[in-house]
């Protein structure tokens, strides 16, 4: 009997083998898993999944309808029938990672107990339940039951949970039930409504803190909800050809092709995972129960070749035989992901844009992320620093002030602070707290443990079950047993996660660059077919030199005021401010530019760089009247007259200035400022090629800022072309350069079309070659928010869902997004040549690429340190869209022919319709 609803779908035993695996938004990871081993022919448990299109019914109604209770028990009796067991009786269904040894009570651990003629065995199972039902279920803090397992252990003696006998573990029992009691519980003796109670707790689970903090933090969104998966029971605690375990298919630290994980013998899955007894490496399982390893070593190929990709499996060894829990795609750094990608395109299980696929955005961060230096490794301080050893849970470097619980690390990270967090053993209620610390430490705890597991995920440093210390969250203290020494809270340590040496000073640490494996990959990401360019925001030629190395096709934006704030050169500027009429400091701010404009070329030779004339209120760049004395008033061309000069500044003051005098503005009220820096940006370019005749390559970009008007764009484009021209027929050299303007005020947008048909009245020519989308002011101007006040609500609005995002971070598609569209597509029915690009923060968001790639833009720019994420994410969304495109044409072999053949008979209809009439 199989039982399959739109709410529920078994796998296992009886269960019809899936022709076509499930929407994992529909069964959820879990479910997935259990439906394709079921498919490729891994053995596993028998059970139902009931899928997540239930969590939202359940929020609603706080209950789920009839016709699924009445599934659950149908599908209860199929597992029954497929097991030859019977539920409430001997053995039973339990949900997966949530309770273990549902319907266990105090008759049927009897039952039990003769049915498998292991006493110990049965009431090391119900403890189990009693334990994860009260704490999962009904909310009893797990540390009641820790307290009353470590005073039965003491009273007998007992170092680990294996060492207590059948009477012990019955003491237990009664001491579990001693807690309910205590918190006004009650553990239900009825099988079933145990079954009901743990389902209910599942789907009520989705909006926990800790959950909606995980999907927060993982940045996950628009999932229906929680999947419940249900299945039977199988024993690894059943004695010593018993056993569990958690592995890896591959190393995910570093991605070596070596298994990787950990296991137990006589134990059930949590004693793994929790760090309750101390596991054994996953290669010595061959030692002791050969059979099912091998059996293991089988099952783990076959996932990982139809998934393409590193498996993360669990399992249990019930009495010699294997049975696979779960499977799905491995977390990993993002050393490991790059390494494990491009191993399996030399394996021949995946194509290089399949292996796109298999490193995300922050795997590329990660890479880039600090680590120890080869000197500071080989230094006193840190060889003689290391007070402790634990096992290296995730790599990488973190030197940060002890915090002992996760209010404290995330309160320490808002004051920006770096911070260690340091627990006996992490939870899921910690998450919050890893997130903000730079890096974990744990006494306790495997490589598979929640610290590690999670840590690995997020890229975060930790060095886990860490023997040599003792941690007290009480007295915030963490002490090292060889020495005693004693470390408090605010105390500053380094950890280094690859090795998992704890070490007593502060140890400096390094960014790497782009190398190896990662610039494989990237490079497979710029062959995409389509794929969109990535530029670079350099304001400096070190700025250049990083994006060339990081793989930029050029420089999307300049921000020529970034020049400026040199000590040496600020003088300068502020003394042009005041005096305008002193030609002579305009002259050495020329001069100061054009060798700055100069580096740029260098480090881009020949790629484009697009350069911004002054952007920002003069303002910016004045003292603040509390730091005006007769020093700074003689400097800046005052005398000693300090009451003048602070009236100067006052009378520059302005209301707004976002919205006063800035960008094209101050070129039109002060032309002469526009002609000197065209004129330095194209006397740079002669002086470069003038100096390399045979290999220098310059093509400058000028970007007027700001404009709102096709009467200010032309103003500017005319004034950069008349001196642009004079320098070139000055230097006699063929220069090539484009003008174009920055879309940053939404009336450009409205009226781009404009703007890309303005020609030069003398020759005819065009005017305007380019449109990059300053999408920083375009979001502030269309939305009305300033993105330098904003934290006083933004952080609220993405609680209550009012904001999906934060829109200064990825790209408001619905508002900012259509004006960047509808910009666009005006210019393009002008020109259809005219290069779109987007240069603010949002170039560098893999999310908001996406948005830009589907519009059809040219290229992104984005800080030279994100440069190769979104070489990635422009890659990935190329193979995305052509994977989705065959995708729609095997679904519809015949859409486009049928479509047309329809519209071809509608016609047909319809005439003769009209005939008729």
């Amino acid at each position: 009997m199989t039982v399959h609803s739109k709410y529920i779908y078994p796998f296992g035993g009886s269960a019809p083998k899936p022709t076509v695996d499930p929407s994992k938004q529909i069964v959820g990871g879990k479910g997935l898993g259990l439906q394709v081993m079921s498919k490729i022919g891994v053995d596993v448990p028998p059970g139902f999944t009931l899928t997540t299109t239930l969590c939202p019914i359940y929020a609603k109604e706080n209950d789920l309808p009839a016709e699924v209770w009445k599934g659950v028990r149908d599908n209860v009796r199929r597992i029954e029938v497929d097991m030859e067991k019977e539920f409430g009786s001997m053995s039973m269904p339990g949900m997966m990672d949530t309770v273990l040894n549902i319907g266990l009570n105090d008759v049927t651990v009897d039952g039990l107990a003769k049915a498998t003629g292991n006493e110990r065995f049965a009431w090391d199972s119900y403890r189990r339940l009693l334990d994860m039902y009260g704490e999962v279920v009904l909310g009893i803090p797990h540390e009641d039951f820790e307290k009353r397992f470590d005073k039965v252990k003491e009273a007998a003696g007992a170092a680990n949970d294996v060492d207590l006998g059948v009477e012990e573990l019955k003491t237990l029992c009664n001491e579990y039930k001693q807690v309910y009691v205590e918190q006004g519980k009650e553990f239900p003796m009825d099988p079933y409504k145990q079954l009901y109670a743990c389902v209910k707790a599942v789907f009520g689970s989705w909006m926990t803190p800790r959950a909606v903090k995980y999907r927060e933090i993982n940045n996950i969104k628009n999932l229906i909800g929680t999947a419940t998966n249900i299945q039977t029971m199988v024993f690894g605690n059943m004695g010593d050809d018993s056993g569990t375990g958690v592995a890896f298919s591959r190393n995910p630290s570093t991605g070596e092709n070596v298994m990787y994980g950990e296991y137990l013998i006589n134990a059930q899955g949590e004693d793994v995972v929790a760090g309750i007894r101390t596991p054994q490496p996953i290669s010595q399982m061959k030692e002791v129960l050969p059979a099912a390893y091998a059996k293991f070593l089988e099952n783990v190929e076959k996932l990982e070749v139809y998934f393409k990709d590193m498996q993360d499996v669990e399992f249990t060894v019930e009495k010699g035989k294997l049975w696979m829990l779960q499977c799905r795609n491995g977390k990993r750094t993002g050393v490991a992901a790059i390494k494990i990608a491009i191993d399996l395109v030399n394996e021949g299980k995946c194509t290089q844009s399949e292996a796109l696929l298999k490193v995300e955005p922050r795997h590329v961060e990660q890479l880039l992320h600090p680590t120890f230096s080869a000197d500071a490794l080989k230094s006193d301080a840190y060889t003689k620093g290391i007070v402790a050893k634990g096992l290296p849970g995730s790599p990488g470097a973190a030197v940060g002030k002890l915090v002992f619980t996760p209010k404290q690390a995330e309160e320490e990270k808002a004051n920006g602070a770096s911070v260690i967090l340091v627990r006996e053993t992490t939870s899921p209620e910690d998450v919050g707290g890893m997130w903000a610390a730079a890096g974990i430490l744990t006494a306790r705890g495997g490589m598979t443990s929640h610290a590690a597991v999670v840590a690995r995920g997020w890229g975060k440093p930790c060095v886990c079950g860490c023997s040599d210390i003792v941690v007290s969250e009480e007295n915030q203290t963490v002490l090292v047993k060889d020495t005693n020494e004693v470390f408090k809270a605010g105390d500053v340590i380094s950890i280094n996660g690859a090795t998992g040496e704890v070490i007593r000073n502060v140890i400096p640490v390094e960014t790497p660059g782009l190398k190896g494996g990662l610039e494989t990959l990237l490079g497979w990401a710029d062959q995409e077919e389509g794929v969109m360019k990535v530029l670079a925001n350099a304001d400096s030629g070190p700025d250049a030199t990083q994006a060339a190395e990081n793989g930029a096709m050029g420089i999307g934006l300049c921000r020529t005021e970034h020049m400026f704030f040199n000590p040496e050169r600020l003088p300068i500027v502020r003394r042009w401010i005041f005096h305008t009429e002193c030609l002579d400091d305009l002259d050495h701010i020329k001069h100061f530019q054009r060798s700055d404009f100069k580096d740029l070329f260098v480090a881009m030779n020949g790629k484009h760089v697009t350069i911004r004339l002054l952007d920002p209120p003069l303002h910016e760049f004045l003292p603040r009247p509390e730091q005006v004395h007769e020093k700074v008033a003689e400097e800046l061309g005052f005398g000693k007259d300090v009451p003048r000069m602070l009236a100067r500044i006052e009378s520059m003051h302005e209301e707004n200035p976002m919205l006063g005098l800035r960008g094209c503005r101050l070129g039109i009220v002060k032309p002469e400022f526009t002609q000197m820096q065209v004129e330095a940006i194209m006397s740079a370019a002669a002086d470069f090629m003038e100096e390399c005749p045979d290999t220098a390559k310059v093509h400058p970009r000028i970007m007027i800022p700001l404009i709102g008007s096709i009467k200010e764009y032309k103003n500017q484009a005319l004034l950069i072309k008349q001196e642009a021209e004079r320098i070139k027929a000055e230097r006699k050299l063929d220069i090539p350069y484009e003008i174009g303007t920055m879309i940053e005020v939404p009336r450009a947008a409205l009226v781009s079309d404009k703007i890309a048909s303005l020609v030069d009245d003398e020759d005819g020519k065009p005017l305007c070659s380019f449109f990059s989308y300053g999408t920083n002011d375009l979001t502030q101007m269309t939305m009305g928010i300033s993105r330098d006040d904003s934290n006083g609500f933004i952080p609220k609005y993405l609680e209550m869902g009012i904001f999906e995002d934060d829109p200064f971070q990825t790209i408001d598609e619905e508002g900012v997004g259509y004006m960047v569209n509808h910009s666009a597509n005006l210019g393009k029915r002008i020109n259809p040549n005219i290069s779109l690009s987007v240069c603010g923060e949002h170039g560098g968001d893999p999310k908001s690429i996406e948005f830009f790639d589907s519009l059809g833009l040219n290229y992104v720019s984005c800080s030279p340190y994100r440069v190769p994420v979104a070489r990635l994410a422009a890659g990935q969304i190329r193979v995305k869209r052509r994977m989705e495109a065959a995708e729609r044409r095997a679904a519809h072999p015949h859409g486009v022919a049928d479509k047309a053949r329809d519209l071809g008979l509608a016609v047909v209809h319809k005439i003769e319709e009209m005939i008729h009439q």
